[in-house]
């Protein structure tokens, strides 16, 4: 017979189950809120044709059977970044080709990066309180949630992969941890360099040889296919790696001289790393975790050191800030430095009221979410007059002339061009559609040159004005 005291201990609510429903929660919460802010920006014509309307185009026409070839890029998608992970997100367009399926995914992905951040932290014997304030730390940098807003990337997805891989290397399930190497170069060829990276990081200084060896091999060979087989072979000379290169062309003008360059006349990007651009970008990535960085605990660093390498050396300020993707692998391991250093009880900030705090302030300052305040809104003046003509349009799936904000909403269909100023569209006739806001003209385009369009069109006799409202016009070819 059970004595009152075993009663009573059965009767208690489990400590463990308690933790796991805490996280999980708050997964739940941030995904639900960062869909929530991205449908909204997308609703108020804020997203635009790139990279939202060519990915969303991409996987619509991978679910119709078609040759995913952008009409924005005109090259294969795959011949973009060899991002495979689009063809099992085509799966869900076969049940309903609906964009918000694309901007789930990236906020459930950037969601989760907060799941294996809290069982890392308990992995470094953290207690349960920190882990689940380390994750709170996570979904407040600001980067998070600016990605989330910066329409869609692939490279979302590999960013809970990249936590993942770590976890599972330190807790030596080989199998899994090759699942999410997969899943990490499925999304851009490019994080073949994090996938060396971390490799020779797990050899060298986690001593994982068996987990460090198979993510060298692999992002090796993978490297090589994606960038001299696939995406010169399907994408064909527009696609060609060799595009990005203005980036750096401080350094050369081929990958040969860069590198020649790079050995022989170190002051040229020595002078890059050693500025105030770089000085900025460190403070900003810095800044919402600077309370626990301690230069004891930096190694975990090192599989960044690619990424970092190529947005400190670009010429595209764009490479450095938290707004934009391309700081995106850095992030894991950032989170990595703060765990390994408040494990070993370093830093300045101490409670877990003062970190959340502090990260709440960095979230404050450094995100976008005051656009939500004024900048998404600017064009709610035409927003009634752009949905009705645009409910004309998505009546066929005829070719579409239109602006860089609306596209991403008429993407289902083989082509859809921007009406912008450079370069400007000449062969009008080719398009069943063109849709214009005068008042909003949007990205590479203005009021001038749209109403220039306009004019145009009312003398040209293969077309016919079937709306205008509000400085909205909708012509359709006769």
């Amino acid at each position: 017979m059970k004595s009152e005291a075993d009663v009573n201990l059965e009767l208690q609510p489990d400590p463990q189950l308690g933790e796991s429903k805490a996280i999980i929660w708050m997964v739940a919460i941030a995904a639900l809120i960062l869909f929530l802010c991205s449908s909204l920006k997308h609703g108020l014509f804020q997203s635009t044709a790139w990279d939202l309307g060519i990915f969303d185009q991409a996987v619509y026409l991978i679910a119709q059977g078609e040759a995913p070839i952008s009409s924005f890029t005109e090259f294969h998608i795959l011949g973009d970044h060899a991002a495979f992970i689009l063809y099992p997100i085509a799966l869900l367009y076969k049940v309903f080709a609906d964009v918000h399926w694309l901007l789930a995914i990236q906020s459930i992905a950037l969601s989760l990066g907060a799941l294996p951040t809290y069982y890392l932290a308990q992995q470094a014997g953290l207690k349960t309180s920190q882990s689940l304030t380390l994750a709170a730390v996570y979904l407040l940098y600001p980067l998070v949630f600016n990605l989330n807003l910066f329409d869609f990337h692939p490279e979302v997805i590999a960013l809970p992969a990249i936590f993942a891989a770590v976890l599972f290397a330190r807790l030596e399930r080989v199998g899994w941890f090759i699942c999410s190497l997969v899943i990490i170069l499925s999304c851009k060829a490019a994080l073949a360099l994090t996938v060396i990276s971390i490799g020779l990081w797990l050899v060298l200084f986690e001593k994982r040889r068996l987990c460090g060896s198979i993510a060298i091999s692999v992002g090796i060979a993978w490297f090589l296919i994606a960038t001299q087989v696939i995406i010169p072979t399907i994408g064909g000379e527009g696609a060609s790696v060799g595009r990005h290169i203005t980036r750096y062309n401080y350094l050369g003008n081929s990958f040969s001289e860069i590198a020649s360059n790079s050995i022989f006349n170190p002051v040229l990007w020595l002078g890059k790393i050693f500025s105030v651009g770089t000085l900025e970008y460190a403070a900003l990535a810095l800044s919402p975790i600077i309370w626990r960085l301690s230069p004891r605990h930096l190694t975990p660093l090192i599989p960044a050191i690619p990424a970092l390498a190529m947005n400190i050396l670009s010429s595209d300020g764009a490479q450095r800030d938290v707004i934009h993707q391309y700081s995106l692998p850095v992030l894991p391991f950032l989170i990595l430095v703060v765990i390994s250093s408040l494990a070993d009880n370093r830093g300045w900030l101490r409670s877990n009221r003062a970190i959340i705090l502090w990260a709440l302030l960095g979230f404050l300052i450094l995100s976008r979410s005051h656009f939500f305040l004024g900048r998404y809104w600017e064009s709610l003046d035409t927003w009634q007059a752009t949905r009705e003509a645009i409910e004309q349009v998505q009546t066929d799936k005829g070719s579409v002339l239109t602006t860089a904000e609306i596209a991403p909403h008429l993407t289902h269909r083989a082509l859809v061009k921007l009406a912008i100023t450079e370069p400007p569209p000449t062969d009008l006739t080719r398009f069943q559609h063109i849709l214009l806001n005068v008042k909003h003209p949007g990205w590479l385009s203005n009021p001038e040159f749209a109403q220039g369009l306009v004019d145009r069109l009312k003398t040209t006799p293969q077309f016919r004005l079937s709306y205008q409202k509000d400085r909205v016009y909708l012509f359709d070819r006769v």
